[in-house]
């Protein structure tokens, strides 16, 4: 049984179907593909189940990839505003959390929905729960057999992601359909990812659930969130952040007191001096105990000399954390690497070396931070590439 189409899109994630929408209502006709029972996975656990859907601060340089021009195109033709101007069209009340992250006030469910009904007025026939089983290209038209049938269509678009969060069925099959092609491929590795310690800093697993703000620093990139303490490690939305910079053998430096200014503690030995160090630092009690511990310096400021308290704040302001490993993909919000930008169209997303071959999304060697920047790169990419086709 063959089905002819102008397009057939591998992946019904945000990428996939905003892709698939855009040239559906553009008068193509569009088939979407996807393995599991149902569209939307990723999406429906995103933000807690609340979907963080854009982020209105973003920018080119809130990504990482080998060529850090290659997201300007598409992030500048379709920017936030015009994603929030869809969901304004669905009626779906949304809210906006710290740095400029926007959520659904309700369920998730509600931009899967709105996504559909889009492929809707596009006209996309959905296809799901039978994986792809062969691909092929003759004559100019991509050949994909899923169960027990074989669509064919000019135009192919990889939108099946990286595979970060294998639970849901991610996978590197976006990479294995690229490498098929002759795209080179970015090595993939886990990003947005919880850090684990060992050695001397398995004391630190000792106050796991304890959170405090912190800048987390890795190379040149440091951000200011809450950092939790795990039973493996580190985790919260900086060490998430730093986690997308982080190489294995290099040190991640947080400050555990980032208000603090040279001198602070002097200042307190000055004016209060028989405080004791645990309560001048005004961290959680069990992190200020495991801090006060690693430094040695218990006991009231009075009776601590002032080299050892400068000593002291400089330690706090740039503690090192030597991680071991990440989590892996499995704890993984996202993927850095990815399908190898120089290969891609930056206006349409479109391979420049296989007429009719897109590929968007997470498969591609785009990666945001942490906030809803992901998403939005979903939408644009997608976007570009669906007006394209």
């Amino acid at each position: 049984m063959e089905g002819r189409y102008d397009a057939i899109v591998l992946g019904g994630g945000a990428a996939g179907l905003m892709a698939a929408a855009t040239a559906g209502q553009h008068g193509r006709r569009v088939l979407v593909i996807d393995h599991a029972p149902h569209v939307g996975a990723k999406i429906l656990i995103s933000g807690g189940g609340r979907c963080n859907f854009t982020n209105i601060n973003t920018a080119p340089d809130r990504y990482i990839s080998a060529n850090p021009h290659f997201a300007k195109s598409a992030l500048g033709r379709y920017t936030p505003a015009d994603f929030i101007a869809l969901v304004d069209s669905y009626r779906i009340a949304w809210h906006e959390k710290t740095l400029g992250q926007l959520f659904c006030d309700g369920s998730a469910r509600a931009i899967v929905e709105l996504l559909l009904a889009e492929c809707a007025r596009g006209r996309v026939e959905i296809a799901t729960g039978h994986a792809v089983r062969d691909i092929g290209h003759a004559d100019g038209r991509f050949s994909v057999t899923h169960g027990d049938r074989t669509a064919t269509a000019p135009a192919l678009v990889i939108a099946t992601g990286g595979p970060s969060i294998p639970k849901l069925g991610a996978s590197g099959f976006a990479y294995d359909v690229a490498r098929r092609f002759g795209l080179k491929v970015v090595e993939p590795r886990p990003a947005l990812v919880p850090l684990t310690l060992g050695g001397d800093e398995m004391l630190f697993r000792e106050i796991s659930g304890v959170s405090a703000e912190v800048i987390a620093r890795a190379g040149k990139a440091s951000f200011r969130e809450a950092a939790l303490f795990t039973h493996r490690g580190l985790s919260g939305p900086a060490i998430l952040q730093v986690s997308s910079y982080w190489r294995h053998g290099e040190p991640i430096a947080i400050d555990l007191l980032p208000d603090r200014r040279p001198g602070w503690l002097r200042d307190a030995k000055r004016a209060t001096p028989r405080i004791g160090m645990k309560r001048a630092l005004g961290l959680p009690e069990r992190l200020a105990d495991a801090l006060v511990e690693r430094l040695a310096l218990a006991g009231e400021l009075a009776n601590i000399p002032d080299r050892a308290l400068e000593g002291a704040e400089r330690r706090l302001a740039d503690w090192r954390f030597h991680p071991n490993g990440t989590e892996g993909f499995a704890k993984a919000e996202v993927t850095i690497g990815g399908i190898a930008t120089d290969g891609l169209s930056q206006k349409t997303m479109a391979a420049k070396s296989v007429p009719g071959l897109h590929a968007i999304g997470e498969a591609v060697d785009v990666t945001g931070w942490l906030g809803g920047y992901n998403f939005q790169w979903a939408w644009a990419s997608g976007r570009a590439c669906g007006e394209a086709i």
